[in-house]
């Protein structure tokens, strides 16, 4: 078990640290904890989660050396909220001009992969997990294959559905 810098809390039992890992850089980083294989390239990508499940292509994460543990506790058939980095996309874009929409839109109230930190997230379906090999077989996943993985979580009815039901 590694022991966390000291400006941290204390592990818990059955807690477990990767070694050198991210919170023991002098400065606030992203890490990338894997990678997204799907058959997706630039100009052939679904455009959202509803039309990559559509097309019947499913997708997996392989997560990078040393984080397999942490799929401990998933299982198949359960909901997980995929975060990963539109690493292709724009970051400038203040204003967009989307194809579906019938005028220019702001950056935040659009989810286009531009933007200036190109976080996407989908909500998915585990199909199947290799914990040895830290892969989780997914549903679909709606972008190019290779793309980088920032966080998994668990999807939860009790704290990701809107108040009050369907959203505004």
């Amino acid at each position: 078990m590694t022991v966390p810098d000291a400006h941290l809390p204390a592990l818990r039992p059955g807690e477990e640290c990767l070694p050198g890992g991210p919170t023991l850089q002098p400065e606030a980083r992203l890490c990338f904890i894997g990678r997204v294989r799907t058959p997706w390239a630039p100009g052939d990508c679904p455009r959202n989660i509803g039309a990559a499940r559509d097309s019947g292509e499913h997708a997996r994460i392989e997560l990078a050396e040393g984080y397999a543990k942490a799929l401990t506790g998933l299982s198949v058939g359960q909901a997980v909220i995929v975060i990963y980095w539109m690493d292709r996309a724009r970051r400038d874009l203040l204003i967009q001009a989307p194809r579906h929409a019938d005028g220019p839109r702001g950056t935040f109230a659009l989810r286009s992969p531009n933007r200036p930190n190109p976080l996407a997230m989908s909500t998915v379906e585990i199909r199947a997990i290799d914990l040895d090999a830290g892969i989780l077989e997914i549903d679909a996943l709606d972008c190019f294959d290779g793309t980088p993985i920032v966080d998994l979580k668990p999807w939860l009815p009790t704290i990701d559905a809107p108040p009050g039901g369907a959203g505004s």
